[in-house]
């Protein structure tokens, strides 16, 4: 399974939001100098987080993005179905009832191994995203990390307010 590389910018932009003060915004100006990303594509990006509210935003000059609920309420599993939705990567086709090798109907009629198999996978990805939350990532960055981040993203631009 490979995801879109917008997977990896927004969990790192969740994980950073989770490391700012309780209230603090950063902008989708802030978050793409913050990582070198491009800023229109990252805010686009960073709505599918709001629209799963994962994310809230705000307008105006001290405007940007924040949690939408606590750390602990939100799981990797949340963010990575924001972006990539929740179906299935393996999609069977049951090509075991095509061209010579095709099965007779009576050794299809439960669900192809290969199909079950692959829908077990899937299931215990999404066991394993639903069980971390970013306060578990939190718990696992260097205990300077948040600091660092807070200072960082204030020295980040913010764009200037629209009249």
């Amino acid at each position: 399974m490979k995801l879109p590389v917008s997977t990896e910018w927004l969990l790192h932009c969740a994980t950073t939001l989770a490391q700012l003060d309780p209230g603090a915004t950063a902008s989708a100006a802030q978050l793409a100098e913050y990582y070198d990303l491009p800023a229109p594509y990252l805010a686009k990006q960073l709505q599918a987080l709001v629209r799963a509210g994962v994310l809230s935003a705000t307008t105006g000059p001290r405007g940007g993005f924040r949690l939408a609920r606590p750390a602990a309420e939100i799981t990797l599993l949340a963010i990575v179905e924001a972006v990539d939705g929740a179906s299935s990567p393996y999609e069977c086709r049951e090509i075991r009832r095509q061209g010579v090798g095709a099965l007779p109907d009576e050794d299809c009629r439960r669900t192809c191994v290969l199909a079950a198999r692959m829908a077990d996978a899937h299931e215990a990805w999404r066991g394993s995203l639903a069980g971390v939350s970013l306060a578990d990532i939190l718990a696992e960055l260097p205990p300077t990390a948040p600091a660092r981040t807070r200072s960082r993203i204030a020295a980040t631009t913010r764009p200037a307010p629209h009249r």
